[in-house]
């Protein structure tokens, strides 16, 4: 018996395995949640599917989103992951990948975890949504703006209330997943 699944995958088959095993699962992993950061940021005015289908290019031309190393990027990295026809190749997102990771660490000596620090927004909880159709789904909630404006204010860049909604949502702070879809059953 075929899957009832959310429809925003279609039939790409990595949107598909994104979807079944990824997006709304309650992430707690440090690093995950910088390269969905940085992830979500590149996304920004793309669609999801682009991003999704460059990620393994992003991981290894970013160093698998490793914070320490990416804080340390200088001019010739910028200049090298400009040229690089595998990630979008916008200056502004690339900096801001840069200008991330150094607040992320922050945030980590802060709190303990960037983990522990960016599940308050949400009460320490997934918010259970129980949309019928991915056109209810809302762009931003009050959540999400707090969320924006505290990353912002801590630094972070390309984290508008938009962004940081995508973040949650895929990250699992957030429950999505239509009512009908298999997955939003599995996880809760």
């Amino acid at each position: 018996m075929k899957k009832q699944r959310c429809e925003w995958p279609s039939t790409d088959e990595l949107m598909i395995k994104y979807h079944d095993e990824e997006w709304g699962t309650p992430l707690h992993d440090d690093r995950k949640h910088f390269e969905y950061i940085i992830l979500d940021g590149f996304q920004a005015g793309l669609s999801w599917k682009t991003i999704l289908h460059k990620r393994e290019n992003f991981r290894k031309a970013f160093d698998h989103f490793d914070p320490e190393v990416i804080k340390n990027y200088g001019e010739e990295k910028i200049q090298e992951l400009l040229q690089d026809a595998g990630i979008i190749r916008n200056k502004l997102k690339i900096r801001a990948a840069i200008t991330n990771a150094i607040a992320f660490l922050e945030v980590q000596k802060e709190f303990g975890t960037f983990d522990k620090y960016i599940w308050q927004f949400t009460g320490h909880k997934t918010i259970v949504n129980n949309f019928r159709s991915i056109k209810e789904l809302p762009a931003s909630t009050p959540e999400s703006d707090a969320m924006s404006a505290d990353l912002r204010k801590r630094g972070f860049k390309f984290v508008g209330s938009t962004i940081c909604y995508a973040y949650m949502q895929a990250a699992g702070m957030v429950n999505d997943h239509i009512v009908s879809c298999y997955r939003r059953q599995e996880l809760g």
